[in-house]
């Protein structure tokens, strides 16, 4: 009976941390470190704050644990894109748009990057498994680089991080900047045509970058 029971202790547990993950994501990626309350994340996870000390810490630990998986998935999620698979162009095109639609689909990702960057990273540079990851990415780009020239298709010379760094920030910026764009330049920027229109322009533009003359 007791290895059962401490089976069923453990998938309990793994149960509870995963509910206050979600809670503390989203209360997170509302209000901030600082305006985030440790109370609404444990009623949020139908837990009490005894048993949120007690798995994650303090809520800066907490703010880090939420942190490492936000960008562990990301960078899990592009892996599966399976983009050896596919020719140079497509292969960048299909990141472009994995990227813009991962933004999309996971709202909170952008505003807890942007409140770690109030912070200057404190939390994340304790965090050698998010190097690790990003090293994987660029040298998947690289990958694609590499290939693009032997078959012709790109040019040589391009820096695999700047142009991650380009990627990501095409599409960062526009859904950061929705609100005040769409009043400055006087168009619904979260229109459904206006998002396609977007897409189809960040890979444009990409592939404008990297394509041999």
């Amino acid at each position: 009976m007791g290895e059962p029971e401490k089976k069923g202790r453990k998938r309990d547990a793994q149960a509870t941390k995963a509910r206050i993950l979600n809670a503390a994501k989203k209360e997170f990626a509302k209000h901030g470190l600082g305006g985030a309350r440790v109370d609404e994340i444990a009623e949020r996870a139908d837990a009490n704050k005894r048993m949120l000390y007690h798995y994650f810490g303090s809520k800066e630990d907490l703010f880090r644990t939420v942190l490492e998986e936000a960008y562990l998935d990301i960078r899990s999620a592009e892996r599966k894109l399976n983009l050896e698979s596919l020719s140079p162009s497509d292969a960048l095109e299909s990141l472009v748009r994995f990227t813009w639609k991962y933004y999309l689909k996971n709202p909170e990702f952008i505003t807890l990057v942007n409140s770690e960057n109030l912070h200057r990273a404190r939390h994340i540079k304790s965090l050698t498994s998010l190097q690790d990851s990003t090293r994987g990415l660029v040298d998947m780009v690289e990958s694609i680089l590499k290939r693009g020239q032997e078959t012709g298709e790109f040019r040589a010379g391009i820096d695999a991080t700047q142009l991650n760094i380009t990627i990501a920030a095409i599409g960062y910026y526009y859904l950061t900047n929705r609100f005040t764009g769409s009043f400055l330049f006087q168009r619904n920027m979260m229109d459904e045509q206006a998002l396609e229109e977007r897409l189809n322009f960040n890979v444009e533009s990409i592939l404008r970058i990297v394509q041999a003359p």
